[in-house]
């Protein structure tokens, strides 16, 4: 094994091949703080070509692979297991803008690129890059795609795999597929880009990407509104697809509950309403005409939604300092959980169309096995997406409900199955849903993606133990 680490050495320096157990373990440990792996190192390269010469090392080896971006995730991913057999690829100093074509509205980011840097590329090009999600400011682009990400802007834009054009792999024997062609039409074969795109480095190493920008609207509007019901909030999405169509980029769901953690554990942000409701939708409008027109069609879809009484009340921003504090309301309920205690997390997906009778039904099973237990649910509504999260009965250790999990999950992935969804919206599966994916997809399904891993991946050696 010192024979591996020395070539490590040789290969990309000493100070970027960390043995050293307190230096690693930022490295080893998840997003939630709760798993630590082991590792025989964090390799650093700072290349593509280092990428592709540590790969071919690990082969000769036969040392896996658990490649790492800023290891936000939430499903046990990017770190590795307890074993100590694998090494960490840290793409984090793969982190240049290659270059931005404003004319072909593309940026070529590398994998380490932290999201927000992206996002300001794309601003100083008067363009926009629309993945947004709460980890823009650590999250990097590589992970991003190994995870096909959503984030607030799905109903719009759609997920990392639509913003993506063409990439640039480290195969799994160390060569390197450079597809970084920023075409919008290439029907030559089946869709490789796709095949790594969400599959949580399983498959390859993704160093680099051709991204979509878009031209900045010239309005945001970001508006507040309250009703009784999810089921209401559907008829409001369906109402505001009518009047606003593609300017509508954006529509949360978020329950009564998960603003009362955000007023308990962040007192500074207020509901812009004096009386609380059931249910909250935060919606935002990206106008290329003009801030009056979208403020018009916004008037107009609260004249129509309040005359079929679907909701009681509604705020606009007026100001962006007004559209980031309703933002926040919405930004802060993870953390406000997380203060609250130990929480189980669901990031599932439903049919638009059935997300209310879900939410019914399914907060009913979970009372009857559950008592007291308290759902925090909200989410990206306008593409089915809900984080639908269960927090313990008041007074209940949250160690001892943590070690009910299974049987929570059992009883929300199978509610999630029975009306035609996915465990799975846009984390992945990593390792913490690898085995309970078994359970809803049928033998076929798995046996056709246990091919693609053998054939990519014959060794075994990339992320094992992830996705299948």
């Amino acid at each position: 094994m010192n024979t591996f680490l020395q070539q490590c050495v040789d290969a990309i320096g000493a100070k970027h091949v960390v043995v050293d157990p307190a230096d690693m373990a930022t490295y080893l440990t998840d997003w939630r703080r709760r798993f630590t792996g082991r590792a025989l190192a964090v390799l650093r390269p700072g290349s593509v070509d280092e990428v592709a010469l540590l790969v071919r090392l690990c082969n000769r080896f036969r040392i896996p692979v658990v490649p790492q971006g800023g290891n936000t995730g939430l499903v046990l991913g990017s770190v590795p297991d307890s074993s100590g057999t694998a090494v960490v690829m840290s793409l984090l100093r793969l982190n240049q803008i290659r270059s931005v074509d404003p004319v072909n509205n593309t940026i070529t980011a590398e994998a380490g690129c932290i999201l927000h840097h992206v996002q300001q590329a794309a601003v100083e090009a008067n363009r926009l890059f629309p993945l947004s999600l709460a980890a823009e400011g650590s999250c990097t682009i590589g992970g991003n795609l190994a995870t096909n990400a959503g984030g607030t802007a799905v109903l719009r834009y759609g997920n990392m795999r639509d913003l993506c054009l063409g990439l640039e792999v480290v195969t799994a024997d160390g060569e390197i597929w450079s597809g970084l062609r920023g075409l919008r039409k290439d029907n030559t074969g089946f869709d490789l880009r796709d095949l790594f795109i969400g599959a949580e480095g399983a498959l390859g190493i993704i160093t680099a990407a051709v991204l979509k920008v878009f031209p900045q609207p010239r309005a945001r509007l970001t508006a507040f509104a309250a009703m009784t019901t999810p089921a209401q909030a559907l008829q409001l999405l369906a109402l505001a697809q009518e009047h606003c169509g593609a300017t509508l980029t954006g529509f949360e769901l978020m329950s009564d509950f998960c603003m009362q953690l955000v007023n308990a554990h962040f007192p500074q942000l207020q509901l812009p309403f004096a009386t609380s409701s059931p249910q909250y939708v935060l919606l935002e409008l990206s106008d290329h005409e003009s801030f009056a027109h979208a403020e018009a069609m916004l008037e107009s879809l609260f004249a129509d939604a309040l005359e079929q009484e679907i909701l009681h009340d509604a705020v606009v921003a007026s100001s962006l300092a007004q559209s980031r504090a309703l933002w926040s309301l919405r930004e802060h309920v993870p953390l406000a959980q997380a203060e609250e205690g130990k929480n189980i997390k669901h990031d599932v997906s439903v049919p638009i169309s059935r997300i209310a009778e879900f939410i019914a039904a399914t907060d009913a099973f979970l009372q009857d096995a559950f008592p007291g237990c308290r759902m925090v649910t909200f989410g990206h509504l306008g593409d089915g997406n809900l984080h639908y999260n269960v927090s313990p009965a008041i007074g209940e250790a949250g160690d001892a409900f943590i070690a009910r999990q299974a049987d929570i999950n059992r009883v929300v992935h199978d509610s999630v199955h029975r009306f035609g969804g996915s465990i799975s919206a846009e984390h992945g599966l990593g390792a913490l849903k690898r085995d309970e994916i078994r359970r809803y997809k049928s033998p076929l399904e798995l046996r056709l993606m246990q091919s693609i891993k053998t054939a990519l991946d014959p060794l075994n050696l990339m992320n094992p133990g992830k996705v299948i």
